[in-house]
């Protein structure tokens, strides 16, 4: 514990926490994050598996607080912005898909926030 919140010793680092944007991560931007960073993760295995080619994946987030009610997070969408890919956005989407059914944080969390994801295909 900390004056302004929490700090964690992990293999790669100290990790700060706290309600207050000046003194470490926010709880919910490392939530989001973890929504993300699972899928993008487990697309990123199925695209390789599949021997679909791409130079990068960007993932943004949005995210809806219901701030009548102590400010839950309540809905997440996520775009993934995927670079130099000769695929269809329809394979992309149907992988992505495949992703979020096989993301552990996802799946943990989507019975109280509403996960959404799309594709956006970029040449490079």
């Amino acid at each position: 514990m900390k004056e302004l919140g929490y700090t964690t010793d992990l293999p790669y680092g100290q990790l700060d926490i706290s309600g207050d944007d000046s003194a470490g991560f926010r709880p919910f931007q490392l939530l989001v994050s973890s929504i993300a960073v699972c899928s993008g993760g487990v697309f990123r295995k199925i695209l390789d598996k599949k021997r679909i080619q791409y130079d990068s994946i960007d993932i943004e987030a949005d995210v809806v607080r219901n701030e009548a009610n102590v400010n839950e997070v309540i809905e997440v969408h996520l775009r993934f912005f995927v670079k130099g890919s000769v695929s269809t956005t329809e394979l992309l989407e149907k992988s992505l898909a495949l992703a979020s059914k096989n993301c552990p944080i996802v799946q943990s969390v989507n019975k109280s926030i509403k996960i959404t994801e799309s594709i956006i295909k970029k040449d490079v």
